[in-house]
Parts: C-alpha cells; sequence; structure tokens
C-alpha cells in the first residue's frame, strides 16, 4: 500500500482529464503538450499505486479510484486555494474578510444572530452576508469565495462539511383579512382546506419536505402552491399568494399589517445548517459553530 500524497498539481492535471473526458481538451485547457500531460497522470497513477482512467482510443473513462479521487481531489484542491488566499493576506497584513451567505429561507436578520458570537469576538474581522440560492450557496462555499453557508437543513452534501448550528420556530403568516388572522394560535390541523405556500416542491427541498411533513402528521395533504416571488422576505408571501405561509418571523404584524403571524401548535422547529470547506481550519468558523 502506497502511502504517497498526490501532488496538487498533478492532481489539477487529473481533473482537468476528468471534466473534459479526454486529454486533448485537457492539454488545451492547461495550456501543457499531450506528452506532458499524460506524464503527469501516470506519475499520479504510480504515486497513489492505481490505475486513475482506463483508455478507450481518444476517450477515457474513471476508474472506481478516478471517481473517488475527483470528488475528494475537488475538496482538497478548494482547500488548498483557501488555505493559501489565507496566507497570503496574513503575510501583507490585510484585514481578514469572512464572508456568509445564506439561502433565502433564512432572513438577514436570521443570518445575523447566527454570527454576532463572532463578530462580538473578533473586531479586527470584517464580515460580508450574501444571499444565494442552495445550489448556487454549495458551489460558493466549495470554491472557496464563501467561508461559510447557511441553510435549512440536515443532510450534509458530499464534498463539505456540515453541522446544525441552531433551530428556528415556525409560524404562519396570513394575510391580514385572513379568518385566522385574529387568532394568536392555530392547530396546524386547521389548514388541511387552506392553500399554503412553499418556496419549491415537496422531494425538491428538505425545508418543503420538513413543512409538508407537519401537515400530513396532522391527518391532511397540504394544498400548495409555489411562491412566485422569489428570494424575497417569506412573510411577504401571502400579499402575492393570498395563501398561507410557514415562517421563522416573530408573531404579531408585519408588512405594514398587511400580514399577521400567528403561532401554530403543535410547535414546529426548523434547523438552520452550516456549510463549509473540509481540511480548512477557522478561529471564526469555530466561534460561529459553538456560539
Amino acid at each position: 500500500m502506497t502511502s504517497s500524497e498526490p501532488d496538487l498539481r498533478r492532481l489539477r492535471h487529473f481533473i482537468a482529464v476528468a471534466e473534459s473526458g479526454g486529454f486533448t481538451r485537457a492539454a488545451a485547457s492547461l495550456h501543457l503538450s499531450q506528452q506532458a500531460l499524460s506524464s503527469s497522470i501516470r506519475q499520479l497513477e504510480k504515486d497513489l499505486g492505481t490505475a486513475l482512467f482506463t483508455r478507450m482510443g481518444r476517450q477515457v473513462a474513471l476508474t472506481r479510484a478516478g471517481q473517488t479521487l475527483l470528488s475528494e481531489g475537488r475538496v482538497l484542491l478548494a482547500a488548498a486555494r483557501t488555505v493559501a488566499e489565507h496566507v497570503e493576506r496574513v503575510g501583507a497584513s490585510s484585514a481578514e474578510a469572512f464572508v456568509v451567505a445564506h439561502t433565502p429561507a433564512l432572513s438577514g436578520i436570521e443570518a445575523y444572530t447566527v454570527l454576532e458570537p463572532a463578530i462580538e469576538a473578533f473586531g479586527d474581522v470584517s464580515f460580508t452576508l450574501r444571499q444565494l440560492y442552495p445550489a448556487d450557496l454549495t458551489s460558493a462555499v466549495l470554491d472557496g469565495s464563501v467561508q461559510l453557508g447557511l441553510r435549512r437543513g440536515v443532510v450534509p452534501p458530499d464534498d463539505l462539511a456540515a453541522a446544525v448550528v441552531g433551530y428556528h420556530p415556525v409560524r404562519l403568516a396570513v394575510p391580514s383579512n385572513h379568518r385566522l388572522a385574529h387568532r394568536r394560535r392555530v392547530d396546524i390541523d386547521q389548514l388541511a382546506d387552506e392553500r399554503i405556500v412553499l418556496w419549491s416542491p415537496p422531494g425538491t427541498s428538505y425545508y418543503s419536505d420538513l413543512l409538508a411533513g407537519a401537515c400530513r402528521r396532522a391527518g391532511f395533504e397540504p394544498h400548495y402552491v409555489i411562491s412566485r416571488v422569489q428570494g424575497a422576505a417569506t412573510v411577504a408571501a401571502p400579499l402575492t399568494t393570498g395563501a398561507i405561509a410557514f415562517v421563522t418571523s416573530a408573531a404579531g404584524p408585519a408588512m405594514d399589517g398587511r400580514v399577521q403571524v400567528i403561532d401554530v401548535h403543535p410547535a414546529i422547529k426548523v434547523p438552520v445548517q452550516a456549510l463549509w470547506q473540509r481540511h480548512t481550519v477557522s478561529a471564526v468558523r469555530d466561534k460561529i459553530l459553538t456560539g
């Protein structure tokens, strides 16, 4: 069994070949000769003690070992870029900038609350909050343009580390003229005949699945509509749909009194999951995770 560690330059060459499906396009993108690229891949296979490709003329296909290296290698290269950039900033005595992205399912206030322990503890660090859709968020964390991602979920992605950092109570947002608007609390089974706003269909989103599951446990299949305004505050959804939205806003009037937020029974709580690059360390991130 070999104990050699992969050379990052050769690893970059391997990923280029794997992603382009052959040596010709990969060599062109890397500005290398095909001979030099082939030699680099052969040496990487020798270092790792296993074949990474099966050759079929000009086409190549990944072996099982190659598929594993492609998945893990992308993570390793992303971490290496992040480490290099961090060292460069420290060497230049530049102030540290920590970029956090959150999905539209979390408000900017909720994201700030998660970050607040680190904001207070690291007075010399600047923080930037960005809103990204879930697929863009995971890509941004993986490529290092975002140091921490926040989303609703519990299932960790294959390429990133993850942890649940808190839970938020779910409430109902209804138009102020809705029959339930005067109530302080509503039993969830009273929504059986109501339209409910979701931001993506069940089966495509953990958050949608959680909310639909709460309805099913109450004995009914939710009659849902998809919000036609994506990325806006979730509490605004009743204004454009006339339907009831599950939100994490505080109880009481919202949207200049045009929406009423009501507690729901039994209580529902949704998680906040943090995502970050594996193989990296960050005192700021550790403070966010531990509170």
